[in-house]
């Protein structure tokens, strides 16, 4: 998986207690090393974590090792990114953006 700096990785095991019971709203990017796409996101979503850290909380889910929390959201497109808050998703991204894009959409949700 392309860990993008400062961004935590979560799993099917630890998705629950990371993600759904968070206290603050969570960005999950949903990806995969075989995908080009993600590779372009890991120093946006490490600038978006470092910047927002105090209000979102940005981790990465690699599909191909966990396919349980994959399809249980019916992610098919890397990158997706969902937006967790309060145990649910309230937000839903698919594809690369650069940064000042991706604060524009989060922009309501923080």
């Amino acid at each position: 998986m392309i860990q993008a700096e400062g961004v935590a990785e979560v799993t099917d095991a630890t998705f629950g207690e990371e993600v759904l019971k968070a206290g603050l709203p969570v960005l999950v990017e949903f990806t995969a090393d075989w995908c080009p796409p993600c590779r372009q996101l890991a120093p946006v979503l490490s600038a978006v974590a470092a910047q927002e850290a105090a209000r979102l909380k940005v981790v990465q889910l690699d599909v191909d090792a966990n396919p349980e929390t994959t399809n249980r959201y019916g992610v098919l497109a890397m990158p997706t990114m969902l937006v967790f808050r309060d145990g649910e998703p309230v937000k839903s991204m698919v594809g690369a953006r650069p940064q000042r894009k991706l604060l524009q959409e989060l922009a309501d949700l923080l």
